[in-house]
């Protein structure tokens, strides 16, 4: 979908496709039709935007054949369906049965977390709209944090130096941008805005960024405005938002039952005390004032844990946000709940002003498939219509904000 913000520029809306588990040119032209089809219906709108994840093989396979480009374009135009933006966070296997930490593989220094993300660059070219101002590609925020010493930072920094260069060639021979964003998440090297500016100081902002996952941000339990005036004053770009929020529990000892119904095998479920927050409103920073705490280690065991089921066993204090993408439009059952909050005070942030902090919005709910049984879909039309639900709550956000749906709606 795209919105006009008040100042005059295009906003797009979609949602991130890596909830579907499609690997190979066939299946995704398949999770179109059963998928983003119905999702444009429901809506309404003859223009659904999607975020689209290629897992490695098949960007490699697209990069390296114009003639399939241009298959997917047309066949996402004839379904009235576009992408401006790309996930380039997982690289393959997202929804396999266990997924946990495989995701941070391959990491930022490798040739193949390079070559991958230029290859999606060069995808996304191709399938950009005619009238879309750039691309962008989301990515992991260099790695998880362990291991990682001064040499890996360093080939890290080559990499991202050699993918600045990449950007510009895909830029020359194509006349078309597009922006890659490192998206800070908890128990990665970068988790926090702080973390961001101190990673990415002196990158090519031109070509790189950041994308701001709003449900990393409130496990990072950053105070959105300061989060943003950090990279704004810093200089770093946000290329991408993904519009998510986080299961939140306050009193996590005396709702311990109901937390262990949100326990699951395929993804990680990073779980962040209020404690590990510091006086500069964000984790792991070292810029504290007025004597708050200042944490050098968002992932220190007396506030952090790697997963939801280690920080029930380890009886963390409360209150507690989890990494764990709970639908939009339908938060948990009290006495859990989401960090629609953060959510709210962050689009605020961005887009109430004289022109739009991003441009690129996308809906990424990619845990349906393991939520709580009584929460799960079990049909595709009502995964779709999930989607759909989201979505039309995310747009309600940005309209009441000020901005304008800009597509035709659909007539019978």
């Amino acid at each position: 979908m795209r919105l006009r913000h008040p100042g005059g520029r295009t906003v797009h809306l979609g949602y991130c496709t890596n909830v579907h588990p499609a690997e190979d040119l066939t299946g995704i032209l398949d999770q179109l039709d059963r998928y983003a089809v119905p999702v444009r219906a429901a809506l309404g709108t003859d223009l659904l935007g999607l975020g689209l994840w290629l897992a490695a093989p098949v960007a490699a396979e697209l990069a390296a054949d114009p003639h399939a480009r241009r298959r997917l374009r047309t066949e996402l135009t004839v379904r009235g369906l576009e992408v401006v933006t790309l996930n380039g966070f997982p690289y393959a296997s997202f929804q396999a049965p266990v997924v946990k930490g495989a995701v941070y593989h391959p990491d930022w220094t490798t040739a193949d977390r390079l070559s991958y993300t230029l290859d999606l660059a060069r995808v996304l070219a191709d399938l950009l709209p005619d009238d879309a101002a750039r691309g962008s590609v989301s990515t992991l925020p260099l790695a998880w944090r362990t291991p990682w010493d001064g040499s890996r930072a360093d080939a890290a920094r080559r990499r991202l130096d050699q993918l600045a260069a990449g950007l510009a060639a895909v830029q020359r021979d194509t006349g078309r941008p597009v922006r890659v964003g490192f998206e800070p998440e908890p128990g990665c090297v970068v988790e926090s805005s702080a973390q961001a500016v101190a990673a990415f100081s002196g990158v090519d902002v031109e070509r790189l960024g950041i994308c701001l996952d709003l449900a990393h941000l409130a496990c990072a339990w950053e105070e959105p405005a300061a989060a943003l005036e950090r990279l704004a004053t810093a200089g770093l770009p946000v290329v991408k938002v993904q519009v998510s929020a986080a299961l939140e529990a306050t009193d996590p000892a005396g709702d311990a039952a109901a937390l262990r119904r949100w326990v699951e095998p395929r993804f990680l479920h990073q779980t962040r005390t209020a404690d590990c927050a510091d006086g500069a409103g964000g984790v792991g920073s070292a810029d504290g004032a007025g004597g708050e705490p200042r944490r050098s280690d968002p992932a220190d065991p007396r506030w952090a844990a790697d997963d939801l089921d280690g920080a029930l066993d380890a009886a963390l204090p409360g209150p507690w946000r989890v990494h764990y993408h709970v639908p939009l439009h339908a938060p948990p059952e009290p006495p859990l709940g989401s960090t629609l909050p953060v959510l709210r005070a962050a689009l605020a942030g961005l887009l109430t002003g004289p022109d739009a902090g991003c441009d690129h919005f996308d809906v990424e709910t990619y845990t349906w498939g393991v939520l709580p049984a009584a929460r799960r879909p079990r049909t595709d039309a009502e995964l779709a219509a999930g989607i759909a639900a989201e979505l039309a709550f995310a747009r309600d956000e940005l309209v009441a904000l000020g901005l304008t749906p800009t597509a035709t709606a659909v007539t019978a």
